[in-house]
């Protein structure tokens, strides 16, 4: 057997650094989507837990539009939607809003949902003091429920911003969950 050219070893040495940064670079993807986002104003993450209601000088003079916008995992068999699709509000004005949820499938299931707010500089202004997206929906199988949001828009939204769209992307984590229904889940 013959030994490897000092080509080869350099060749196989490069071909390990290569594997080593690409595998690197994947772990530090997240990281960087996050920086970048947050430069841009893009892709708009509101905070997960509840905000408390402080009492606050409603702005009267001024008028920002709240649209809702829900999806559904490709493979979820729900019916997700917004009761409503648009709202004006007044910044500073506690504001109660709902969603609708259907299990159209025959088993019991339970979702979660993911908000996202656009544009992305809007998040930090957009507060909800109540939501769905704070828990797990189980739902039985045919079974509905109205899925409450209670939501302020903070007085310091820059005068640019006119129109926030708040996103949820509903997913099926029957799976992750051992596919229970707690008691109390709505039939």
């Amino acid at each position: 057997m013959t030994q490897p050219t000092k080509s080869n070893r350099k060749l196989l040495t490069m071909l390990v650094l290569g594997a080593v940064g690409m595998f690197g670079f994947g772990f530090a993807l997240v990281p960087l989507y996050d920086v970048l986002c947050d430069a841009l104003g893009i892709n708009g993450k509101p905070q997960n837990t509840a905000s408390t209601y402080q009492a606050v000088v409603v702005d009267k003079s001024r008028t920002v539009t709240i649209e809702f916008v829900a999806q559904v995992q490709s493979d979820m068999s729900w019916e997700f939607k917004p009761q409503v699709n648009r709202i004006t509000v007044h910044p500073g004005e506690l504001t109660h809003a709902k969603f609708y949820a259907k299990n159209l499938s025959t088993k019991d299931t339970v979702g979660q949902a993911i908000p996202s707010v656009s544009p992305g500089q809007g998040a930090a202004y957009f507060n909800k003091t109540e939501c769905f997206c704070f828990n797990q929906q189980p739902l039985a199988a045919s079974a509905s429920a109205e899925l409450p949001l209670v939501f302020y828009v903070d007085p310091d939204l820059p005068e640019s911003i006119n129109t926030l769209t708040l996103s949820y992307t509903l997913y099926d984590i029957t799976d992750k969950v051992g596919g229970g229904i707690k008691q109390g889940a709505a039939k």
